[in-house]
């Protein structure tokens, strides 16, 4: 088992030196609807992410502050480029395909209605799990607190964070597509836009709201397409697609009717 392990380990990174594999992969126009969905996707998840990059390191001298997100940038391909080497393989095993859908369900339900694990308590002992709505929680509990640390002690936490980040975005990028090189062009691409156009997607929520309620919607259908694939059940890419295009306009379209509402409202009001 661990010698198929390591053999598909290699397999999936020496396609990357396979130029006639790349330029047929890239020469299709799926490909690039695939990349575009994990960059934006990547991008509406994330752009709160970036900010929070942004707090952890702003103790540091403006040098330094520079330096330590570039570390993490670099611990964040170093990480993805392993995951998706050993993800190539290990998604190919139906029951991790199927745990990984789940966990991506799970995920999105707990962001769309703020659900969270708990464990309620036997005799004093947390042992029987539950589900329930997260608690409100006081926005200086959730500040990330990394006030006093040292200049590598600070890039250690921005790698770990980093990290934390891209587990959920990697195991989405698996729902989409299993081409290692469509998965890195697109987690690439994608962390870049985290860290180089986040105002971008911010303005993009702030403007509608809805997207960052849609990119969960989205991940659910990338669950769905990601379980019945463990079941031999494949969803085109004219399917996919359609549904995203429709997810995403019909947000914005929701979005800009209940504004325009709320605003005929606020006048008849006045």
């Amino acid at each position: 088992m661990m010698i198929e392990f390591f053999n598909n380990f290699a397999d999936s990174f020496a396609s990357f030196f396979d130029w006639d594999h790349i330029g047929q992969i890239l020469s299709e126009p799926a490909t690039w609807g695939i990349i575009g969905t994990l960059v934006i996707l990547e991008g509406l998840l994330s752009a709160d992410n970036a900010l929070v990059l942004a707090v952890m390191v702003r103790h540091l001298p403006k040098e330094q502050q520079k330096k330590a997100l570039f570390y993490g940038l670099i611990g964040a391909y170093i990480f993805r480029f392993v995951a998706i080497g050993v993800g190539t393989f290990l998604v190919k095993i139906t029951w991790i395909k199927v745990a990984g859908g789940l966990y991506l369900l799970w995920i999105a339900l707990s962001n769309l209605f703020h659900l969270q694990f708990a464990f309620a308590r036997v005799g004093g002992i947390p042992l029987v799990p539950y589900i329930r709505r997260k608690p409100s929680e006081d926005d200086a509990d959730g500040e990330v607190k990394t006030q006093g640390l040292s200049f590598w002690r600070t890039v250690l936490a921005v790698e770990i964070m980093d990290i934390a980040f891209s587990i959920d975005s990697v195991l989405a990028a698996f729902g989409v597509s299993e081409e290692v090189w469509v998965l890195f062009l697109g987690g690439i691409l994608g962390v870049l836009m985290m860290r180089g156009v986040a105002q971008v997607f911010l303005k993009l929520i702030e403007k509608f709201p809805e997207l960052e309620k849609a990119a969960f919607i989205l991940i659910i259908v990338i669950a769905a397409k990601m379980i019945a694939g463990a079941f031999g059940f494949h969803v085109s890419h004219l399917i996919f697609f359609s549904l995203l295009i429709a997810i995403f306009l019909g947000t914005m379209l929701i979005s800009s009717m209940r504004k325009k509402k709320e605003q005929n409202s606020t006048s008849h009001s006045a």
